[in-house]
This record gives structure tokens, sequence and C-alpha cells, in this order.
């Protein structure tokens, strides 16, 4: 995984969730608060979670073989948008039905009723230990992007998913403080069972969210405004196109654009010429977007009123369609 995948991130989230998944349960064992069993929970499968990303990042690495030839680079968002799964069921859906289960038999916290309080703050410290280096590791990229527009629009999954996984155990931590410390004040389990649902809708809300996110990775999306514009430049500032007949561009991965366009070429003498330009070009465009590491053009003489027709090419260089019926027996062309 690149530097910019957020590895530093995920090890440091990893490493607090696991500490704190830890001293979640213990409260949980010794006073039976269901906040803090929604909250043990949530960490477990926070900790799950950073392992997958770190599993998807490794295993995107491996090369392209015959039966995937463009790699493994998108298996980062398959891995990602298994973790937005894990969050609502094993997070959010669980800690909905632990508090349903508290609110049926509420019950006030009777014994080591320091110990919730004490986890939960030194937990809300380590978790937001997680996430300021997932925001130092964010803002090396985000450039001068909103927050929400980079969670939207960033190709690498890991940075937005830790980012908000971290945002919502901080709030979740204060959500269960406040469930047990009015179970605590007003001896009243039902406070105990409030912050639990909270926890869970707040969680499904986020998994949702990522969910929809990545499913557009996973789709495939192409490059952004700006590096379509340094695409297009590339290719139409040297002597060798004319123009840019048509483009799409697709992220194999994160660090991997693929760039397919149909150009029209300058008049030239001989083939060795045709592929001279188009190979000047693919310098240009690699130069202008490093990531662009896959590049298609396909060369072609441009004709107005064939892109009025959107066929894109001009009539004469087009294939011509089969004839069909009669003319054609047996697979063979009518004379």
């Amino acid at each position: 995984m690149s530097a910019n995948g957020g590895t530093r991130a995920i090890v440091a989230a990893l490493l607090a969730n696991i500490g704190i998944a830890v001293t979640k349960f213990i409260a949980f064992l010794l006073t039976g608060s269901s906040s803090m069993l929604a909250e043990s929970i949530h960490s477990v499968a926070d900790s799950g979670n950073q392992g997958l990303l770190l599993l998807g990042g490794r295993r995107a690495k491996r090369e392209a073989t015959p039966q995937h030839p463009f790699g493994y680079g998108r298996e980062r968002y398959i891995y990602a948008f298994i973790v937005s799964i894990v969050l609502f069921s094993l997070g959010g859906l669980f800690a909905l039905y632990e508090a349903y289960h508290k609110a049926q038999h509420p019950e006030p916290i009777t014994s080591w009723q320091w110990v919730p309080v004490v986890v939960l703050v030194i937990a809300i410290g380590l978790e937001g230990f997680s996430f300021r280096t997932a925001i130092k590791e964010s803002n090396e990229i985000r450039g001068n992007q909103t927050w929400l527009r980079f969670i939207r629009r960033a190709k690498a999954p890991e940075l937005p998913v830790v980012l908000l996984e971290d945002f919502g155990a901080l709030i979740g931590l204060v959500f269960a403080l406040f469930g047990v410390g009015m179970t605590l004040i007003t001896g009243n389990g039902m406070w105990d069972a409030a912050g639990t649902a909270m926890i869970g809708v707040l969680l499904v809300i986020i998994a949702i969210t990522l969910a929809i996110e990545t499913k557009s990775l996973l789709l495939g999306e192409g490059a952004e405004q700006h590096d379509l514009a340094k695409i297009e430049r590339a290719v139409t500032s040297g002597p060798e196109v004319e123009r840019i007949i048509h483009m799409k561009t697709l992220y194999l991965g994160p660090e991997e654009l693929m760039v397919a366009a149909k150009i029209a070429v300058s008049p030239c003498d001989t083939a060795e010429d045709l592929a001279r330009g188009i190979n000047t070009v693919e310098a240009r465009i690699r130069s202008e977007v490093p990531i662009a590491r896959v590049i298609y053009l396909e060369p072609d003489i441009y004709s107005a009123a064939a892109d009025r027709a959107g066929t894109g090419a001009a009539s004469h260089t087009a294939v011509p369609e089969p004839e069909s019926g009669a003319d054609e027996v047996a697979g063979r062309p009518g004379s």
C-alpha cells in the first residue's frame, strides 16, 4: 500500500482499538452495562476492519495475470466495502439489538460504578490520538478540499474509512458516557439503553455512508476534472494530434488510471511516423498525470459530419457494416 493509502493511520487505529476493546469488555463484565458491551463490540468490529484494510492493501499489490490483466488494484475497494458491511451488521445492528434487550430489562449499575467512566475517558483519549493521526495523514493529500468532498472523492478508500470510523468511535464514546453517566446519576437503566441505541443508529448511518461511497469506486470512477484537463492539454499540445474525438478514463486502482481516447492525428507519411507521434503523446500524458499508467490511443481522421452523427470518425475510415440477407450465404459475402 502506498503512503497515500494511510498505512500509519490504519495501524494507529488498529492498536488503539485492540486496547480499547479489551478494557471496554472488562468494564462490561464488571458492571453489566449494555453501553459498554455495545462499545466493546464496536471496537472489535473496528479492529477487524483495520485488519481488512491492511489485507486489501497487501493483496492489491499482486502482479497482473492473464485472467486479471489490469491487476488487483481495485481489490482495495472490495475490502473497504466489506468494512462497511461489518460495521453495519456487527457494530450497528448488534448495538440496536442490545439496546432493545436492555430496554426490556433495564437495570442500574450497582457494582464497580467508577470503572465504565474511567474506561470511557481513557478510550476517548486513545481514539482522539488515532483520529489525530488519520487527520494528519489525510491533510497530506487533501489539499484545499473540504472534508466532505475529500471523503466523497478520495480514490484511496482507506483514509476516508479510518476517518469516519474514528469520528464515529469518538461520538459513540460520548454517547456511551452519557448513557452510563445518566444511569449512575438516576439509577435508571433506561439511560444505558438509550446510549446504546444512539451508538447503534450512529454506526448504521456511518456504515451506509461508507457503503454508498465505496460502491461508486467499485462501479468505476473516472479521473477528476483537473486531471482530465491535464490529459487533454498533454494530448493536444503538440503537432501530432489535431484534436480529441472522444476520451474515457477509469481508475483501475487508487494509484492507477486508464486513459482510452480516439484522436484525430495530423497527416504523416509512414506508419512509423504515426507510431512515434503516439508514443510522444503517451509520454506527455504520463508526465502530466503520473498515475495514467495504462493508455490506449486510437488514431483516426476527424470529420465534423461524423462527429455530429455521433460516430466519432470520418466515414471513409470507419469499418462498413456487413450486408445482411440473401447476399450472405453460408457465411460468404455475396458477389
